[in-house]
């Protein structure tokens, strides 16, 4: 024979009981803190989303704007290529005014240049020939004086020192 305890002497039921109770205690408060947590995303996101609004009411007059300001910015650059034109126009004669009056003048400057140069060229000669005779003068003096009459060309130049030096300043 089968002998039936009853319901509350399974253990099984007191499991079930005590989960059930478990879940009705605990589940009121995790149903609160989970509700309370969507509430807060809920406004989070009608926040966000008012938000978004109004940023693109903001993007769309910023567009009108600038369309406003591209249209007329297409005006005015449609003026100023008409004023450059003539502007072009008017240069253009003025440059070829200029450009004779310029190849001239660089003409006279590469005269000028080719002067200078040749000057220049005469200069260096003379200053070559200076040195190159200096060095024989002084091969020729190292050579052919002596120390009595090195020093006598010596006191005879400090004795006309003061002759050079009044000429030079009256010239």
């Amino acid at each position: 024979m089968h002998h039936d305890a009853g319901f509350f002497a399974d253990p099984v039921n007191w499991v079930m009981i005590s989960f059930f109770l478990f879940f009705i205690l605990a589940g009121g408060k995790l149903w609160g803190g989970l509700s309370g947590m969507l509430d807060a995303r809920t406004a989070q996101v009608k926040s966000e989303l008012e938000e978004a609004a109004r940023l693109r009411r903001e993007a769309e007059a910023m567009l009108r704007d600038a369309e406003k300001r591209r249209s007329d910015a297409l005006s005015e650059a449609k003026a100023l290529i008409d004023g450059a034109h003539a502007e072009a126009a008017r240069v253009s004669a003025l440059a070829a005014q200029e450009a004779e009056a310029s190849a001239k003048r660089r003409e006279k400057m590469a005269v000028d240049r080719i002067a200078a140069a040749e000057k220049a060229a005469v200069d260096e000669v003379r200053i070559t020939a200076a040195e190159v005779a200096t060095g024989a003068a002084r091969q020729i003096l190292s050579e052919t004086l002596t120390a009595e009459s090195g020093a006598r060309l010596i006191d005879q130049a400090i004795a006309q020192l003061p002759t050079a030096l009044a000429a030079r300043k009256a010239a």
